[in-house]
């Protein structure tokens, strides 16, 4: 497997990360992760609409829960055209739980604690920890990726107008 060294950042710290680099124009790579049922999810799921893919480290984190918040807000503006997918190593019964308490409707958490199936096609893993590093997707209805915005430092929130800039080129 691919590793890349010093692409993000923990409080300063460089981390590696496991998997390809992922670029504009790229046919999305596919993946197997689980959703809040523990029922399969795949980049099938997102055929056909345009799909906003946000990667965090944890839900119970302050910038990951920001993050999916503020995109949970989002989501509802961009309409039926456009999915949002949160992903995480979050079990996913911690994920419905926050969902719950966080009031989270419009976007889709789901988990890669099974196999890192995500985190490995789209090179996010973090190699040591098992844990994703912030990144944002953006595939196109074809299953093109059209946006990556892979987050230097793990500890700040991705450029959202950038994120929102890019799906509403694709509507």
């Amino acid at each position: 497997m691919i590793k890349r060294d010093n692409v993000v950042t923990f409080m300063g710290n460089p981390l590696t990360l496991v998997g390809p680099e992922i670029t504009p124009g790229m046919a999305a790579p596919d993946f197997s992760v689980v959703d809040n049922d523990l029922g399969p999810v795949s980049l099938a799921a997102l055929k056909g609409k345009v799909a906003v893919i946000s990667a965090v480290p944890s839900l119970d984190t302050p910038v990951c829960d920001m993050e999916t918040r503020r995109f949970n807000q989002e989501a509802q503006a961009l309409g039926d055209k456009v999915k949002v997918l949160t992903v995480s190593m979050d079990l996913p019964f911690a994920q419905k739980r926050w969902c719950g308490n966080a009031g989270v409707a419009n976007v889709q958490t789901v988990s890669d604690y099974q196999a890192a199936s995500f985190g490995q096609a789209y090179g996010v893993l973090i190699d040591g920890l098992r844990l994703l590093a912030r990144a944002v997707f953006v595939v196109d209805a074809a299953g093109k990726v059209a946006y990556v915005q892979v987050v230097p430092e793990l500890t700040h929130e991705p450029d959202y107008a950038a994120v929102l800039d890019a799906v509403k080129k694709l509507l």
